[in-house]
């Protein structure tokens, strides 16, 4: 944790060309360095197609398969089976809470954007969490205690029925955040607390979340077409503003996911390669 940088609404976006990540390895030793200490890296330049995220996977060593596919496309979409294939807004989340290993990167490219509306917006989950556990100890002690309940049941890649336990704040054995599993659209109706508990945990949670929404917590940027953004989906938590839905699909990205445990293959391999060359 030591080496990660904590950021708020002063974030300046680390950007990297997607080629030169592709072809040089100082480049794509930089970019999976950043990724690690901010969180977010965008990578510029790439082509408006789908598929480069798969050049992106083949880098690293490959992508995680999921029951929405190695790839998926985040479209407005007639009997949208996933709130991000509406033109609606995203509150703040991470993804895949419902797996018990949920991905650790995310890579999302912008392949058409929206002429109004449609900015996406990121929050330092760890750097939340910190402010929380000094303003309400005793808010981060229920949120990374209280077990709860994901579920994600559908159509896509194949049929699914997903059910989880998480705690919305992971701590290690010093108590610091390692992981953040939030996402009300998977959130449960279930929640199988003793009933004198709801009501600190909700008021924990919206503590939690009033910090995640302040001004000088999120970032906001539009993606331009051409962009890639890279984040730690266990903590950049990522939103949507909504936009206006056409005859024709107006914003169209292209979206994949990757494990920590391949990132950080490929970075060590990448950092041998540039000390010896």
């Amino acid at each position: 944790l030591s080496a990660q940088q904590h950021w708020g609404s002063d974030l300046v976006l680390p950007q990297i060309p997607f080629e030169a990540v592709l072809d040089d390895d100082e480049s794509a030793h930089t970019w999976l360095c950043t990724l690690r200490r901010v969180g977010v890296v965008l990578l510029t330049g790439a082509a408006l197609r789908q598929g480069e995220l798969v050049k992106l996977g083949h880098r690293i060593g490959f992508l995680r398969l999921t029951f929405y596919g190695p790839t998926w496309q985040v479209q407005d979409k007639a009997d949208a089976n996933n709130v991000a294939y509406t033109t609606g807004k995203l509150c703040f989340h991470t993804d895949y809470p419902v797996l018990q290993h949920p991905p650790g990167v995310q890579f999302l490219h912008c392949i058409k954007q929206t002429d109004a509306g449609g900015e996406s917006e990121i929050v330092d989950g760890f750097h939340v969490s910190n402010k929380l556990k000094e303003q309400n100890p005793q808010a981060y002690q229920i949120l990374s205690s209280t077990a709860v309940d994901y579920t994600d049941v559908g159509v896509d890649y194949c049929d699914f029925a997903v059910q989880c336990k998480q705690r919305i704040i992971d701590v290690d054995s010093r108590g610091q955040a390692v992981r953040i599993n939030y996402n009300n659209a998977t959130r449960d109706t279930v929640f199988d607390i003793p009933v004198e508990k709801v009501r600190p945990f909700y008021a924990a949670l919206k503590e939690f979340n009033d910090l995640l929404n302040s001004a000088e917590h999120k970032f906001t940027y539009k993606l331009k077409p051409g962009d890639i953004v890279t984040f730690d989906n266990w903590r950049v938590l990522h939103g949507r503003q909504s936009y206006q839905s056409g005859s024709e699909v107006t914003r169209h990205l292209e979206g994949a996911y990757a494990d920590w445990d391949v990132v950080m293959s490929r970075l060590r391999l990448l950092r041998k390669r540039v000390l010896n060359s």
